[in-house]
């Protein structure tokens, strides 16, 4: 055995994973707790399974209730803030009849212009990627910003909606309660996502089919029970527009039509969920979701078309604690009975339950697609690169919580008053709505010399953008000082951060790639290197993409600790996040993209000189998966010592370790609880280091 120098580290434990060790049990063991978490969490998945894919996705109908919940559900709100508008400026309720054929309209136009969006977009991620690709990093960005917080409002709005149906049923007295209720259902629905999205979907499939029966009879019964009055509605209507014409003038009568369809612009919320969430759908992608924008589109146009002209049939006026739909119910079946049984006020308690409950599942349209907003532009390094984890259960489980946690802010800030939110909601969706329809405008303008058909594909993209924009100008000015400034503040704040974190990432690649240069090719080695010998000292160093992160701490080694060490062991993991997360052929791409990194590591340490052999591991988790190769090679190589690079900076901050895992520490624990050594290897470039390229985290 070699003499040990003088820098030769400690000798490690010989047995280090001993059972006889109870800080080893205290380690290995789950507490109480942890038990009790992951039986809420519910089963860990097995990426590796190669059906995985196929077992998490959503078919069409499945699609239809995870995304098309909050197109749909937003008819509870949507038609009543537009017939409210309506009535505040008198007698001019006969335009409700314009306004559904003009509701109808705007959501189909819209969602043939998404289809045709899923059509060239199938890896999904919506309005932003559509934005990026088309009009730019910057345009994206802004896309991005802008959906982040609308899938916050998607969730508080819905919370607050649903609230609001149910606590139709209840004296005002217990109206004092409702803001309780709201943020039990978030945290409710942050549990269920953490679960999975296929799990959640599926459990409140039961509230979707309720809603869907019991509104189809509403609508359908309602307007078939005013069938004999066809000729008075006419009338009516033919009446009003001569007298309002007369009164204001068809331009004022046009203005009272405009803002009273803006104020409803909440119904045409959820129409970009569906391409937003194509990753989650069953392939082929673009088949399952165009078909789920289909069903969605017809759900919706009919839904709150029907609502409204029912509005206009049953006369519906405001009442104090009860929202319109409620009000409608009520006239249409409450004194119904049968037998001499209330059958009336049981079906009104099934459509307003099954309404509220309906607005609580639209608000997984939140929890669904804002994480995977939050992970795209993670990917981008807009975000912190963390956002792009996925969890064992397969979720981005940190956009999750985000998401969750920032809805409760704003339910509680705006006490869950839905007037408020709905101003706020609105805003947003139409700001990415116009991006995205500007992105595909300008797609078929440039391809006008190569496709024969170009014009039928830019003029719908066109009307679409005329609508959008036309929509969200109106809501801006006649709402900006009752909220909708607020939504462009803190839309405005999130995009100068996210232009901070990119710059702050940009400049660090910037340092990284000096490095790289200086060190990522050292050119051909000529060394006698051969496969380690289990019995001599071995410097296991923890890498990830081959670079010059990875070259300097070999170096740094064999300048600290000359001679000592035999063998050096390369360990590297393919960590799958939700940016590789697509399919068993990415997965494969990500091993052997791994395994390519660590043969150079291999042929580099053998040309010094090093007995050199590699170890890798995949996963989802960079930490416990090295952890668990650490040991295994602890057992295999009796005398080693563990090593893995971390770049550090001369001030750090607290900002700095949101940005930059603290992978090489969290390992460095582990191990030192298992009684093995571990020594991080400082590497001062710049100001830090990108996460995809810290140590053992393959890029």
């Amino acid at each position: 055995m070699p003499e040990k120098n003088s820098s030769a580290p400690p000798e490690p434990d010989p047995s280090p994973s001993g059972d006889d060790s109870s800080d080893q049990i205290a380690l290995d063991q789950p507490t109480l707790y942890e038990r009790a978490w992951n039986v809420l969490q519910g089963r860990p998945k097995n990426f590796r399974d190669p059906g995985i894919f196929h077992k998490i996705s959503l078919i069409a109908f499945l699609a239809w209730v995870g995304l098309g919940a909050d197109g749909l559900s937003s008819s509870a709100y949507g038609p009543d803030e537009c017939f409210r508008a309506l009535r505040e400026h008198g007698n001019y309720t006969f335009l409700a009849v314009f306004l559904a054929l003009a509701t109808a309209v705007t959501v189909m136009i819209l969602s043939i212009s998404y289809s045709k969006i899923i059509e060239h977009f199938p890896s999904g991620g919506g309005g932003y990627v559509v934005a990026t690709k088309l009009l730019g990093r910057h345009p994206g960005v802004v896309s991005g910003s802008a959906l982040l917080v609308d899938y916050v409002l998607t969730i508080s709005v819905s919370i607050a909606s649903g609230a609001d149906a149910i606590f139709n049923m209840l004296p005002l007295g217990f109206h004092r309660y409702k803001l309780v209720v709201e943020i039990g259902g978030v945290l409710l629905l942050i549990l269920l996502n953490l679960r999975g999205v296929k799990e959640s979907v599926t459990a409140l499939l039961p509230i979707f089919v309720v809603f869907l029966v019991s509104h189809a009879v509403l609508i359908v019964g309602g307007l078939a029970s005013h069938l004999g009055n066809l000729t008075t509605v006419a009338s009516d209507v033919t009446a009003g527009l001569n007298q309002g014409s007369t009164t204001l003038g068809w331009w004022g009568l046009f203005m009272i039509f405009t803002a009273a369809f803006a104020r409803g612009s909440g119904t045409y919320t959820g129409i970009e969920a569906v391409s937003n969430g194509l990753q989650i759908m069953r392939e082929p992608r673009v088949h399952t979701g165009k078909k789920t924008m289909v069903y969605m589109a017809i759900s919706l146009a009919m839904t709150s078309a029907g609502i409204l002209l029912c509005y206009l049939l049953f006369n519906v006026a405001p009442a104090e604690g009860k929202t319109l739909n409620g009000v409608l119910v009520e006239a249409f079946a409450g004194n119904w009975r049968f037998l001499g049984l209330p059958m009336g006020k049981i079906f009104v308690l099934l459509v307003l339950v099954s309404e509220g409950a309906l607005l609580f599942v639209a608000a997984q349209t939140g929890f669904i697609d804002g994480p995977r907003v939050m992970s795209n532009m993670a990917v981008d390094s807009w975000l912190p690169h963390r956002f792009a984890s996925l969890s064992d259960r397969l979720t981005t489980a940190n956009g999750v919580v985000i998401m969750g946690c920032a809805a409760l802010v704003v339910l509680v800030a705006t006490h869950g008053s839905i007037d408020a939110l709905v101003v706020m909601y609105a805003i947003n969706v139409f700001v990415t709505f116009s991006l995205s329809q500007l992105g595909m405008a300008r797609f078929w303008l440039q391809r006008r010399m190569r496709v024969a058909h170009w014009k039928r594909q830019f003029l719908l993209h066109v009307v679409a953008l005329v609508l959008c924009v036309a929509i969200l100008s109106f809501t801006v000015v006649q709402k900006f000082s009752q909220g909708a400034w607020v939504t462009l503040a803190v839309t405005a704040a999130i995009v100068a951060l996210c232009l901070a974190i990119e710059r702050h990432y940009r400049r660090v690649a910037s340092q990284l790639r000096r490095l790289d240069q200086e060190l990522g090719d050292l050119g051909e080695m000529h060394g006698a290197g051969a496969e380690p010998d289990p019995r001599a000292p071995t410097a296991v160093l923890m890498v990830g993409a081959y670079g010059g992160i990875g070259v300097h701490s070999l170096l740094s080694i064999q300048r600290s600790f000359a001679g000592y060490f035999k063998n050096v062991i390369f360990v590297s993991v393919a960590v799958l996040d939700s940016g590789s997360f697509k399919g068993s052929e990415e997965l494969d791409r990500l091993q052997q993209r791994t395994r390519d990194a660590l043969d150079k590591y291999v042929r580099l340490a053998r040309g010094l000189g090093w007995n050199a052999s590699s170890r890798m591991a995949s996963g989802l988790d960079a930490v416990k998966e090295a952890t668990g190769l650490c040991t295994a090679l602890a057992a295999e190589f009796p005398r080693t010592t563990f090593f893995a690079g971390k770049l550090i900076w001369k001030r750090e901050t607290w900002w700095q370790r949101i940005l930059h895992n603290e992978t090489a520490y969290q390992i460095e624990r582990r191990l030192h609880w298992k009684g093995l050594s571990m020594a991080v290897l400082p590497i001062r470039v710049g100001l830090g280091a990108d996460t995809r390229t810290d140590p053992i985290r393959a890029s």
